[in-house]
């Protein structure tokens, strides 16, 4: 294949995963890296560079809009970010002597936990407005608009938070995602932070997750610039129009849709992973 018809289907792919991301709110790694192993022969690591700018690019997109509009919290953010850039540092360094059969396999068990939070997103529930100690001296409570006004929350747990946070740093920068689920699960079932808050801050926390662990695969020379640029764009792309369409889109069928996607990629990583075909 030449260089033109390769990178018009990479970018056409990479729209696509960006915009199933975007409308199920789970990002669209989880499509990307196997579109590029499998369909493409793309190596493993170079795929998770890609994807990794992608994540930049797209977090960076939504992230400004959530802050304008208020549902971001950047004191957890901030504070969150510490966490998750130690980890992708460490996760960077992990990856390094990991062999990429045991990264693909790592990555297919990932992948169908992802499908499975696709189909079991969580309850709502009412906003917790009891004060924690660690929180209230941390000035981690805050505010979120409704169509009633500003709703009060606090936040809880935070030493847990932290420690998953640092967490989902490592499988960032391991496997190239974004890690929105692991995220999410701190900040709303642990950390007890409204969903709206949670999901939004989240994106506005993966940019800097993936931006310290692609310094990492950079330095590596694992990021090429003619692949990283249309997987990156595309994947804008589709963010931006999934967020258009999502006031109408049947969120359901979506997150179905979705949860297959990556149930298949996940089987096909794991498969390569177990037979040794990267």
């Amino acid at each position: 294949m030449t260089v033109l018809p390769f990178t018009a289907l990479v970018f056409a792919g990479s729209l696509l995963a960006g915009l199933l991301g975007s409308l199920t709110g789970l990002g669209g790694g989880g499509i990307i890296i196997p579109m590029l192993v499998v369909a493409f022969g793309v190596d493993l690591k170079y795929a998770i560079g890609a994807s990794l700018i992608a994540v930049i690019a797209t977090s960076s997109g939504a992230a400004a809009a959530y802050v304008k509009e208020g549902f971001t919290n950047i004191r957890i953010g901030m504070l969150l970010e510490v966490a998750t850039t130690l980890g992708a540092l460490l996760g960077a360094w992990i990856a390094l002597g990991t062999p990429v059969s045991v990264l693909s396999i790592i990555f297919g068990i990932v992948l169908f936990w992802t499908a499975w939070s696709s189909m079991h997103p969580p309850p709502p529930r009412p906003v917790d407005t009891t004060p924690d100690p660690l929180a209230t001296r941390l000035r981690l409570d805050g505010t979120f608009p409704t169509p009633a006004g500003l709703q009060p929350y606090g936040v809880h747990r935070v030493p847990w938070g932290f420690g998953l946070m640092f967490g989902a740093g490592i499988l960032s920068a391991l496997l190239g995602i974004g890690s929105g689920v692991v995220k999410v699960i701190a900040m709303d079932r642990v950390m007890r932070v409204p969903f709206k808050v949670s999901t939004t801050t989240s994106n506005f926390m993966i940019g800097v997750t993936a931006a310290a662990s692609a310094g990492v695969y950079l330095h590596r020379g694992q990021i090429d610039p003619n692949l990283a640029a249309p997987v990156a764009f595309g994947a804008l792309v589709g963010s931006f129009a999934g967020a258009r369409i999502l006031p109408r889109a049947n969120v359901r069928w979506l997150r179905i849709m979705f949860a297959a996607i990556v149930a298949l990629s996940g089987a096909q990583m794991i498969w390569k992973g177990v037979s040794g075909s990267l």
